[in-house]
């Protein structure tokens, strides 16, 4: 289950973030900054179940080193733009403890890389849904094209 903290967190914090710009409220814009970090966190925890994860699914009818080689590489970018997001987001938290707002330029980074991520983290999620669930795999499986 807790495979579906980022693709279901990334998306939530992207409205807070979106509803925090048009509101134009600082208040929310920390809170939203900071689920960006605990997201971050806990994708941590997300990435280093997979190894156990793959070893229980790998002898299984079905399972193919080359369905579980894709989800492992894309998932390693989802890290890396999940992570590199936690920083940024825990750099805006920061200004906001020093200057009482996190600099626009900043807000509007976190933005556009939110959803560059959460497009990202869809993918890996639906990649890693083609190991186990034969019903979504097939020619031209995955939402992006490959």
């Amino acid at each position: 289950m807790i495979n579906h903290v980022p693709v279901i967190g990334m998306p939530g914090a992207i409205l807070l973030l979106i509803y925090a710009i048009v509101r134009k409220s600082e208040e929310m814009k920390r809170v939203t900054f900071g689920i960006v970090v605990l997201l971050a966190i806990m994708t941590i925890g997300v990435y280093l179940t997979g190894q156990a994860a793959e070893d229980m699914v790998k002898k299984l009818p079905g399972v193919t080193e080359a369905a579980i080689g894709r989800h492992e590489d894309i998932a390693d970018l989802s890290l890396i733009l999940i992570e590199g997001l936690g920083v940024l987001a825990l750099a805006g938290l920061f200004f906001m403890h020093r200057s009482g707002s996190i600099p626009r330029w900043l807000v509007l980074i976190v933005l556009v890389l939110s959803l560059i991520t959460a497009v990202i983290v869809g993918y890996t999620a639906n990649l890693g849904g083609e190991i186990r669930h034969s019903e979504i795999r097939g020619p031209g499986s995955g939402f992006l094209v490959r």
